[in-house]
């Protein structure tokens, strides 16, 4: 049974607005659901790290650009950026309107469409298909169009509801600035980044 993460009893809106650090680990667990033209992909949240406004590790750190325009619509948003001139990386944005808060999703326990994910990620097995955030991405096929949408329902949209089991906590990766906060979150899985 789907449960809309965002819009019903129980959902996890209330604790992606306190902000993206009570955000982060509540999204692990919860469904990132893609309805592509070529097929439906989703997978299962297993890493996250948290970016704040004051954070200097943030887009969103020297203030609202058009950018980072998505990081500021409030809790239950995409903010899907460009990096390295090749990727794409997709962040559920935290905290209420004009915070510019956001919760990157580093990794994905695949759960439905691997054969589409394969196809995407031009690989013949599932070991490395969302093990990080541009892999993520290319597997389910989430490039700009998706930028600011809602991921309360539509093509790109989350179902569950906050996590509240064990998880594991440590610094973030793969950033040069303020990368020793404890801000990045994951669960037991084959799946988490490297």
């Amino acid at each position: 049974m789907s449960f809309n993460a965002l819009s019903e009893k129980g959902s996890l809106l209330p604790v992606l607005e306190r902000g993206a650090l009570e955000a982060a680990p509540a999204l692990l667990g919860c469904l990132l659901i893609h309805e592509t033209p070529y097929g439906r992909t989703s997978g299962r949240i297993v890493e996250t790290e948290a970016y704040r406004s004051d954070d200097p590790a943030s887009h969103s750190f020297k203030g609202h650009t058009p950018r980072t325009d998505p990081m500021f619509l409030g809790a239950g948003h995409a903010y899907v950026y460009f990096t390295y001139g090749m990727h794409w990386c997709l962040n559920v944005v935290a905290g209420k309107e004009g915070d510019g808060q956001a919760v990157l999703i580093r990794a994905l326990e695949p759960v439905e469409g691997q054969a589409l994910m394969r196809a995407n990620r031009h690989l013949e097995n599932d070991k490395n298909l969302t093990t990080g955030p541009a892999r993520l991405t290319q597997a389910l096929g989430v490039t700009k169009s998706e930028n600011g949408v809602w991921l309360g329902s539509g093509r790109l949209r989350l179902e569950g509801t906050p996590y509240t089991g064990a998880f594991n906590q440590g610094p973030r990766i793969g950033i040069s600035k303020a990368a020793n906060n404890p801000w990045r979150f994951w669960l037991n899985s084959p799946f988490v980044s490297k």
